[in-house]
């Protein structure tokens, strides 16, 4: 475990390997789960204020979608996310699936185009990177993720260039947690650390 200052790391972020292979994935992390995208506070204004915009990118099926459930929906196991269509292999509203079945994000795609500052959720961006607050509440537990099969050609891609997690990470890490974190991390990489253990 690794521990700067009040988040709790797991070391996989630097040991382990990964590179998304979207050509393997097909984005499937957009409709493979039990829930949205988790949302942060503030995210919810964010993607009031865009919803708009994307919307011309979205299936009639995702915009009754929106209609009927608002632009995000509350989930008693993991709060606030975004909405799922039902009727889709519960994709992600803001998914757009493309003809060859990959699944692009619609905030991302308006972004890539300098249509809005805001680039996704960032649990989206961290993705397989998954960051949960502690049992009281106080601190943040941080910890790579990937599923077994979706991900596998992820890690197998990671493997054979030999990228760890956290470099791959390095633009959604940058953003949540900002440079001193990653420039932190990239130091325990390269062993110039101590290990710290911490009990809950």
């Amino acid at each position: 475990m690794i521990v700067l200052d009040n988040i709790l790391i797991s070391e996989d972020l630097v040991d382990k390997k990964f590179v998304c292979d979207l050509t393997r994935c097909k984005g499937g992390c957009c409709e493979d789960g039990a829930a949205g995208a988790p949302l942060q506070e503030d995210e919810k204004a964010i993607i009031d204020k865009w919803a708009d915009t994307v919307k011309p990118y979205l299936s009639a099926t995702a915009l009754e979608t929106l209609q009927q459930k608002g632009h995000y929906s509350w989930n008693d196991e993991f709060g606030w996310g975004t909405p799922t269509v039902d009727s889709d292999n519960e994709i992600c509203a803001y998914g757009i699936r493309l003809s060859d079945g990959t699944i692009q994000c619609a905030f991302e795609k308006a972004h890539a185009e300098n249509k809005i500052p805001w680039k996704k959720p960032i649990s989206c961006h961290l993705y397989p990177i998954i960051a949960k607050p502690g049992k009281n509440g106080d601190y943040e537990r941080v910890n790579y993720e990937p599923r077994q099969v979706l991900c596998a050609g992820g890690c197998a891609l990671g493997e054979k260039l030999q990228v760890p997690v956290y470099q791959f990470l390095k633009e959604p890490i940058v953003r949540k947690w900002g440079l001193d974190f990653w420039e932190a991390l990239d130091t325990i990489a390269k062993g110039d650390w101590e290990e710290t253990d911490f009990a809950e």
